[in-house]
């Protein structure tokens, strides 16, 4: 299987999901992450899954791992890197596109996993170069929960404690091959597999599932730049307050920590999420 290699960038939003007329948007919201060690169990029994705790400070940390800033309890890594000891931990993982270093792989082991288009290509990301992996039919999804599947044991296996299962919204780039439910299938089968093994699982971004979360299994939420699109509020009522808000630019930042920052978990990084230390890296919370 493919190794995860850390991204360089960080996914950003590309749609804003349409609100309904007459509705007002929801303010702030993060769901945060609290401080939890992974749980021992007796032989048999089923790991204990330990949710985020709501306004623990974050920190983002694909970029590069480094030692998290004084005050920081809940940290998100990428499933290659080492957890934080004495952190929250959550797990990277890209679970529903490949990685750009990975699609020899996938096309060499699971073409047929690849999302196609009429010609045969496969679909691509391309702010990212990264193929869209095919949630469109139970066998594909299954066969794929079992590639993720193993990435998640090693998520629980290295020592996190949780997992954010990355572009949940892949369908919105799919030029209509895939759609929401058969996304949503897939993140269920991944739900299952993460409480399998000990870890809560988080939404990450689009509005569009939040009504599906409870279904699906999701305990927490990381949310790229709801306080630009106005979001904060809606993840931070679905979650109680189980929020991680990462945001890019300052304003955003400002509109967040204004809307939610006495309640849920709001991070000011960089948008290259470079490690401490490096030029350009930016951290701040509210």
């Amino acid at each position: 299987m493919p190794h995860h290699a850390a991204r360089p960038l960080l996914r950003r939003r590309r749609t804003l999901a349409a609100l309904a007329c007459g509705i007002a948007v929801a303010t702030g919201a993060g769901v945060l992450l609290s401080h939890a060690s992974a749980t021992g169990t007796t032989a048999g029994a089923v790991p204990e899954v330990v949710p985020p705790t709501a306004h623990v400070r974050f920190d983002y940390q694909l970029g590069g791992a480094y030692p998290p800033p004084a005050g920081v309890g809940a940290v998100s890594r990428d499933r290659g890197a080492r957890p934080a000891d004495g952190h929250y931990n959550v797990c990277y993982v890209n679970a529903f596109q490949t990685q750009p270093d990975a699609l020899d792989w996938w096309e060499t082991n699971e073409p047929d996993l690849l999302l196609r288009d009429g010609d045969g290509e496969p679909v691509e990301d391309d702010a990212w170069g990264e193929a869209l992996l095919d949630t469109s039919t139970a066998t594909k999804r299954s066969r794929l929960a079992k590639i993720v599947g193993g990435w998640i044991d090693g998520c629980a296996t290295s020592g996190f404690q949780a997992v954010e299962p990355d572009n949940l919204d892949s369908h919105e780039r799919s030029d209509g091959l895939l759609t929401p439910e058969h996304n949503a299938a897939f993140a269920k089968l991944l739900a299952d597999r993460a409480h399998a093994a000990g870890l809560a699982i988080g939404q990450k971004n689009t509005t569009d599932l939040l009504e599906r979360r409870k279904e699906i299994g999701f305990d927490f939420a990381v949310v790229e730049e709801c306080g630009r699109y106005d979001e904060c509020g809606d993840f931070a009522d679905a979650y109680d307050d189980r929020v991680f808000v990462v945001e890019y630019a300052d304003r955003d930042f400002a509109r967040a920590c204004a809307s939610v920052g006495t309640q849920a978990s709001v991070v000011r990084r960089d948008l290259d999420v470079v490690p401490a230390g490096r030029p350009g890296y930016v951290h701040r919370t509210c």
